[in-house]
């Protein structure tokens, strides 16, 4: 319990970095996805052949480990593009939305119960993107398009979280998530060069900024989310990721500049409220369950 209590908040600083580094990218932003993903990938293989990770895949493994990374995948393409026509307020709090589709889907697929306080807490955590959504929406039709892909993004997460949380019962974290970073990896490439989406040719700046992204949102705050999904359920993991908009509104209006309005800053308070609520109990109860194998 102490552990998901310390390592989950860095986890969600980790990915409110994300998309600052996408603003300040000057590249399309399925190139941007591809070289998160691929950079990602590539960085974890020293560690993965150091643990020789391989003794923990079979053929059934590694055939369902392409399933979230397709989810995944999908989920930065469409994400990552919203961002290039939506703020960043907008963008983070309407794919924050995968609790709502996660803890729906756990309770089809996964048999898991949504109980009276993880229903308050994705109730309060709603209200509060809401009113950040509304107090950052646009009525142009580029700000239109960018929230529906903000909301595909967030369909993607969730079943990316789902399941994550079925494989990760029995995989250890990093024999997990290297072939579903690689999976994403690919998925994001070969939807560059279907588009026509140029890899080289970018300044200095954004190739560093390339390779921030696979290290701080991806490798640190992805990874910690996986991490997690062994201990709790994909809807309380996805519901943690809700303080992202917090996170991320602050760093948009310190970097970029864009405004942080009394409607941001309560909305933030609700969303902060509701995440404390959800993980109250849920952290409680998943604290006393053993993990299948030491990580």
């Amino acid at each position: 319990m102490a552990r998901l209590l310390f390592l989950l908040p860095i986890g969600v600083l980790a990915v409110s970095t994300a998309s600052i580094l996408v603003k300040l990218c000057d590249a399309p932003a399925l190139t941007i996805a591809a070289y998160r993903m691929v950079l990602a990938s590539f960085l974890l293989v020293p560690l993965a052949a150091h643990q020789r990770v391989w003794r923990q895949w079979n053929i059934l493994s590694l055939k369902w480990g392409i399933l979230p990374g397709l989810f995944l995948g999908f989920h930065f393409a469409f994400w990552i593009g919203s961002l290039k026509f939506t703020s960043v307020a907008s963008s983070v709090v309407l794919v924050s939305t995968s609790p709502l589709f996660a803890g729906l889907g756990g309770w089809l697929f996964l048999g898991e119960r949504l109980n009276l306080q993880f229903t308050l807490g994705i109730a309060l955590s709603v209200i509060g993107s809401g009113l950040i959504s509304y107090g950052d929406m646009t009525a142009s039709k580029d700000a239109f398009l960018g929230d529906g892909m903000a909301l595909l993004g967030a369909l993607g997460a969730s079943g990316y979280f789902l399941v994550g949380r079925k494989l990760r019962k029995d995989q250890g974290l990093l024999a997990y998530v290297l072939p579903v970073y690689a999976t994403a990896g690919a998925v994001l490439v070969l939807l560059s060069l279907a588009f026509q989406k140029p890899f080289f040719g970018y300044s200095a700046n954004t190739y560093a900024l390339f390779l921030l992204l696979a290290l701080i949102p991806q490798l640190i705050g992805h990874t910690t989310f996986n991490w997690a999904l062994k201990y709790l359920p994909a809807s309380l993991v996805a519901i943690t990721t809700l303080g992202e908009p917090i996170g991320s509104s602050i760093l948009a209006y310190i970097v970029l500049g864009e405004s942080l309005t009394p409607l941001k800053v309560l909305g933030g308070l609700a969303i902060f409220a509701g995440i404390l609520i959800a993980l109250s109990r849920n952290v409680s109860s998943a604290g006393g369950e053993r993990p299948m194998s030491k990580e």
